[in-house]
């Protein structure tokens, strides 16, 4: 196997969170290693799922879900008035955050949906469906599903 030692190989983001956990045992970060740990789990459960390893796109769903369930549990703690948790949760979705790629503004999400919307010739809400489906995996990692369904509804209803 080539270890990239030399040659200028990217690592995959596997390997790299597979690195970043050694380095958060070393270090003793709990948060950062229990957190790792579980997104680590998240990948093997994929790969058990899928039958066969997983690629980047792979590992990046895996940590989009948890982001996902950290923004939720993150407004459910402040409804229950318990800023320790949310410390906590905003503490993790900070580490995860990390390995997703640059998240897309609102402008860049309309732009990538106007081109989509553009292509398969929507033109009103009727067409979300249409849209959504070919967007989705365009922007997969880079913006939040609840994100892109607002700017298409909204350019959809404009249009």
């Amino acid at each position: 196997m080539d270890t990239g030692l030399g040659s200028g190989a990217e690592m995959t983001l596997q390997e790299k969170l597979r690195a970043d956990l050694k380095q958060a045992v070393k270090g003793g970060d709990y948060t950062c290693r229990s957190l790792l740990r579980l997104v680590l789990a998240g990948v093997k459960n994929a790969e058990i799922d899928k039958g066969a390893p997983v690629d980047d796109s792979g590992v990046i769903d895996v940590i989009s879900r948890e982001v996902k369930r950290h923004r939720e549990s993150i407004a459910e703690f402040r409804k229950g008035n318990r800023p320790d948790l949310v410390a906590k949760e905003e503490a993790e979705l900070a580490i995860l955050l990390e390995y997703l790629p640059p998240q897309m503004s609102r402008e860049e999400i309309a732009e990538a949906a106007r081109k989509i919307m553009e292509q398969v010739g929507a033109s009103g809400p009727g067409d979300k469906g249409k849209v959504m489906s070919q967007l989705m995996p365009q922007l997969k990692g880079r913006a939040e599903g609840r994100e892109i369904n607002d700017v298409v509804s909204e350019l959809l209803a404009g249009s």
